[in-house]
């Protein structure tokens, strides 16, 4: 009795389950045919946005976040529109995650700000990668810029992480903004120095070192007045890539000339 009672419980259960699951197939079908047509219509998206937006020569930090966040929005979509295809309520899935997503928005305040910077960032373009700048007392080569972090290279190969939260908000010197760059070397000399003299010195080095642009043409100024001596500032014109060189060949060619010529003198370079 106990054999033929668990029989016709297994064969209800049986039949029920085919039922369900010749009612559920239509459905079944339709969301793994979604499923799998969604996922490949995503990649195409993403290509085609992706090829779209490098022929626009837009900024690749942007084409990354912009293509990623896609693919996840896109991802989103589908997963839901799978789900109600099964015949799920997708209502309070949605209600669900817009609550994970406020809760995940609070417990990370601190970070909205460098995400914030990180967009300013990317949209108004202040530097970038390659980029010698100066922000945050830290000096260097832009590597890399991240969503929420700039790395940046110094001149003794250490890679800092600065946040754009603050790197936006705070000032940016972009060295390599314009094809040249100044120098700015200070020479103190003594009172009793000819400064005719010492001008045409310097003049002589700076038409003879080729680093040194004939136009804008050098300058040689009497900058101050101070108790230990007379402050000259030299300016010359450079290219970006060849500036140190040239404000350390300044640096020996001065030295040696007025060693020459038995001019003692102090220099300051900015």
């Amino acid at each position: 009795m106990k054999l033929l009672v668990d029989t016709n419980f297994l064969d209800q259960y049986t039949s029920s389950f085919i039922t369900v699951l010749i009612d559920y197939s239509p459905k079944i079908v339709a969301a793994v045919l979604l499923l799998i047509i969604g996922i490949w219509g995503i990649k195409i998206i993403n290509t085609v946005s992706r090829k779209i937006m490098i022929k626009r020569n837009i900024e690749p930090t942007l084409i990354e976040f912009l293509t990623d966040t896609m693919h996840w929005g896109l991802r989103i979509l589908l997963f839901i529109a799978v789900i109600s295809k099964l015949g799920i309520e997708s209502s309070s899935f949605v209600a669900i995650l817009g609550a994970a997503g406020l809760a995940v928005g609070l417990s990370l305040q601190g970070s909205l700000s460098n995400f914030a910077g990180g967009m300013l960032i990317i949209l108004f373009k202040p530097f970038k990668l390659g980029d010698v700048i100066e922000a945050q007392n830290i000096s260097g080569k832009v590597i890399d810029i991240q969503i929420f972090v700039t790395q940046v290279l110094t001149a003794n190969n250490q890679v800092v992480f600065i946040p754009n939260g603050a790197l936006s908000n705070g000032n940016i010197v972009n060295y390599s903004k314009l094809e040249t760059r100044r120098t700015d070397l200070t020479i103190s000399v003594s009172y009793e120095t000819d400064i005719k003299k010492a001008k045409d010195l310097i003049f002589k080095i700076l038409n003879e070192n080729p680093q040194i642009l004939q136009e804008p043409k050098g300058e040689i100024i009497v900058k101050e007045l101070t108790d230990s001596g007379i402050k000259l500032a030299i300016q010359a014109w450079t290219k970006n890539q060849d500036y140190a060189l040239v404000c350390a060949a300044l640096l020996e060619d001065c030295k040696s000339a007025f060693d020459s010529a038995k001019i003692p003198f102090q220099t300051t370079v900015k």
